[in-house]
């Protein structure tokens, strides 16, 4: 089936189903182009929470589709691909975050929502890099907290809060990848762009007090999330941007952005993970309801508590 036969069939299966499509920001562009909602963790996370929708396809990774099982237990959740999965949620395990919450029983535990929902449920907050520092802020500052499992986002924190933030070594192997040298050479090979670069990159530890400063080499510089990144860009007069952060969201930035120029920090960062939803996945995922992702009550109940607590604060 070609790409416009595939567009009319979701399309069509879609209204009669009443679905609803969700697709993260480093989606295929054809993804974004069908679905109702494109956003970051915390805006599909809302759209979720917010649809009536009884049927939702979320185009990400698995723990996406975990984190919108847990906010609508009343509604079927399906990821296209069960693959689809995240080297940094998976760079820690409930047990693993016991055993370090054992050495430390009086910490607050925040978990950036790039962690499976058995994690989430042994944490007391749930945070997006777009709500981050505001979730540490919430946190009285007396307590001891514990940051899992972002390196780099939780290095960012402790620099921007001056909290004694404790750190688990976790990283996104995308956003690892980008190091000082490629930001250098970036900037010298686009000399009047402005550089936005997420907190989970690889390079923030190095470049973190030129980020703080605001500059780098005479480069404006922002750290943002991907929803940050566009509402910087829709409201900057600059005419060209860097993006430090995975590929995918380049199509959007052109898209909503079209008289603006766009250049990838690194060409190559590509997550495969993300990579996995296609068309023909999304349709398959329509017509037969599969891959339906669910959590245990147990472990959901204990979670969903963190996740709503985080969307209290907005």
């Amino acid at each position: 089936m070609r790409g416009a036969e595939l567009w009319t069939a979701i399309t069509e299966l879609k209204h009669r189903k009443g679905a609803l499509i969700l697709a993260h920001n480093y989606q295929l562009p054809e993804v974004q182009q069908i679905a109702d909602v494109v956003g970051d963790s915390l805006a599909l996370a809302q759209a979720a929470a917010r649809s009536s929708a009884e049927l939702i396809v979320f185009c990400g990774v698995h723990f996406m589709a975990e984190t919108a099982a847990i906010l609508c237990p009343e509604k079927r959740v399906l990821l296209p691909d069960l693959e689809a999965g995240c080297s940094l949620a998976e760079s820690i395990t409930a047990e693993q975050l016991r055993e370090w919450k054992a050495q430390h029983p009086n910490a607050v535990v925040v978990a950036y929502i790039n962690t499976s929902a058995a994690v989430k449920a042994e944490s007391d907050w749930i945070c997006t890099s777009a709500n981050a520092r505001k979730v540490i802020e919430a946190i009285p500052s007396d307590q001891e907290i514990l940051f899992v499992p972002d390196m780099f986002l939780g290095a960012w924190l402790r620099a921007q809060t001056g909290r004694p933030i404790r750190l688990w070594m976790g990283e996104c192997h995308v956003h690892a990848a980008m190091h000082p040298e490629d930001v250098q050479a970036a900037l010298a090979e686009h000399p009047e762009a402005e550089f936005l670069i997420h907190p989970e990159c690889g390079c923030m530890s190095s470049t973190l007090y030129a980020c703080s400063a605001g500059t780098i080499n005479g480069h404006k510089v922002t750290v943002a999330s991907t929803d940050g990144m566009l509402r910087y860009v829709r409201s900057s007069a600059a005419e060209e941007f860097v993006i430090g952060t995975e590929v995918g969201l380049l199509y959007r930035l052109q898209q909503e952005n079209p008289h603006k120029r766009f250049y990838a920090l690194k060409p190559d960062a590509v997550c495969p993970y993300m990579k996995r939803i296609t068309l023909d996945k999304v349709l398959r995922s329509l017509e037969e309801e599969i891959y339906r992702v669910t959590v245990p009550e147990e472990i959901a109940h204990r979670a969903r508590r963190a996740l709503q607590r985080m969307l209290a604060l907005g």
